[in-house]
């Protein structure tokens, strides 16, 4: 039979809490790996969905483009061949899609330009502590 507390000496009862409390980190730790596993693989399957849909999206998005193109090639005039009407609307897809481009990197690259890397707040802070350090060691 374990002594009460009350028979416990002060270094018994520090020594118990100090089991205890390392007991309970441990416990706490493993909890922790568990649950971060966990979610490690439901974002790995989130990820392996969002890739397999995206892929997904972009062969969709390539044969909507030939068949816009074989759209456009129908209603180009009959003095062309059917190749040169076939490459033109080609050529007028593969346009649109350019535009499209250059409009989407410029605006992201405008928006890069406004990105600080250098946290401003966090700099004013140190220095305001550094300041706040000094005058309290004067």
């Amino acid at each position: 039979m374990s002594p009460t507390p009350e028979d416990q000496s002060m270094g018994e009862l520090f020594g118990r809490v100090t089991s205890d409390l390392s007991a309970l980190v441990r416990q706490e730790m493993q909890l922790a790996k568990v649950e971060i596993k966990q979610e490690v693989r439901t974002a790995g399957k989130a990820g392996g969905l969002i890739g397999g849909g995206a892929f997904a999206g972009y062969v969709a998005l390539l044969f909507v483009s030939v068949a816009v193109a074989l759209l456009i090639a129908t209603v180009l005039p009959d003095g062309m061949s059917e190749t040169m009407r076939h490459l033109v609307g080609f050529v007028i897809v593969g346009v649109v899609y350019g535009i499209a481009a250059a409009v989407l990197l410029s605006k992201g690259k405008r928006e890069l330009d406004q990105v600080d890397p250098v946290p401003q707040q966090t700099v004013e802070t140190l220095k305001e502590d550094v300041q706040w350090a000094k005058t309290r060691t004067k």
